[in-house]
């Protein structure tokens, strides 16, 4: 057990079990796959782009007058309820693309502006149901999240990123699939970022085998002050997890940099700075990334297991009710990957169809129709 580790045994906590016994060995190959893109490859297509027709617009129309009647608690509309004949199937082979092949879709053609944005939130949660079951993105119990800006200090603990308009680094969410649409957006900047988590491990096992090594060991990650039932306030995870043949990542910088605020959890070390110093080199450059500024009635779809997003720092409108504004779902879904062991320390349970999520005691699920 390395000292990192050790320090479970010094603590008077009452905590579950910690880590698994044992943790398998970085692959030592360069991986491929559909899962391994380059930016520069696709910022002049639109192959990652699923245009809705006309009819499949229509259809999208339909279900939302059928299920208006459902709509003062979104909760009560389930995918049955939210009927698309056409799309409905086309849905399916996009969820299979998220989580088997590139790892994102962006869906677009919904003209937001003749939606209000009840009727939007309607829309985007009977598409979201399609893909999967809704899990709660915070310590409130959201399960419809809202993307705009709060006032809030991402250097406190209690606040989040999607509530500022700073940059976020690129991260991972808690969740198989994270999605977003957009209602509003920016004055200036709130670009949206991928990148493609087995292209960072191939670069880094061409040129710093050393340092993606560090990055199958666990980390401390903190949980911000959203804590389950039982459970510490941070918790380990490695940046990447090989397990039956396939690379997941879970990545959270800044969650990783300010757990050593907990009494008894150690700093980390100079090669776990140089490892993930390396991962945020590599996720800004061009060549990796790729860049979308979202259009209204976009909806961006990605599986956190093998991409991670970010946001540049925006300027946003003065006027209220012309500031950025996305919708968020966190979405489980049916025909997921199985994830190893080393998930259930954030995600509590890692069965399919039944996992991620924030969880915290005395909190019920809820859709929040505002921020």
């Amino acid at each position: 057990m390395s000292s990192q580790l050790r320090v479970h045994e010094t603590l008077d906590l009452d905590a579950p079990d910690w880590w698994p016994d044992g943790l398998p060995p970085m692959p030592r190959r360069e991986l491929t796959g559909p899962q391994v893109w380059y930016g520069e490859e696709l910022t002049n297509s639109d192959e990652w782009i699923y245009f809705l027709s006309n009819d499949e617009i229509t259809e999208i129309d339909h279900a939302l007058m059928s299920v208006r009647d459902k709509s003062d608690d979104l909760l009560n509309i389930g995918r049955d309820d939210f009927i698309l004949p056409t799309l409905g199937p086309n849905l399916i082979e996009l969820r299979d693309e998220i989580i088997r092949g590139r790892g994102f879709v962006l869906i677009r053609g919904l003209n937001i502006e003749s939606y209000t944005k009840h009727d939007a939130a309607i829309i985007f949660w009977g598409i979201g149901r399609h893909f999967g079951q809704a899990r709660s993105q915070n310590g409130k119990g959201h399960l419809l999240g809202h993307v705009k800006d709060l006032g809030f200090d991402i250097v406190n603990p209690a606040h989040r990123g999607y509530q500022t308009t700073v940059q976020l680094d690129h991260h991972t969410d808690s969740v198989d699939i994270a999605a977003l649409m957009c209602l509003q957006t920016a004055k200036s900047g709130g670009e949206s970022s991928l990148v493609s988590s087995s292209v960072i491990h191939n670069e880094m096992l061409r040129n710093c085998s050393d340092l993606l090594e560090e990055l199958f060991k666990p980390f401390y990650v903190d949980r911000r002050e959203e804590v389950p039932e039982g459970k510490y306030p941070y918790y380990l995870m490695p940046i990447f997890n090989w397990h039956e043949g396939q690379l997941s990542a879970f990545y959270s910088s800044l969650q990783i940099h300010i757990t050593s605020r907990h009494k008894g959890v150690p700093e980390l070390t100079g090669k776990q700075k140089e490892a993930l110093d390396m991962v945020h080199i590599l996720s800004e450059q061009p060549r990796i990334n790729l860049k979308t500024r979202f259009k209204p009635g976009d909806i961006q779809l990605v599986h956190n297991h093998t991409i991670l997003h970010a946001r540049t720092d925006y300027e946003d409108w003065d006027i209220p009710d012309q500031k950025r504004h996305l919708l968020r779902l966190w979405l489980c879904p049916p025909e997921a990957r199985e994830l190893p062991s080393q998930f259930k320390g954030r995600y509590g349970n890692i069965t399919i169809g039944n996992r991620g999520g924030i969880m915290v005691p005395g909190i019920t699920n809820n859709a929040p129709l505002d921020p």
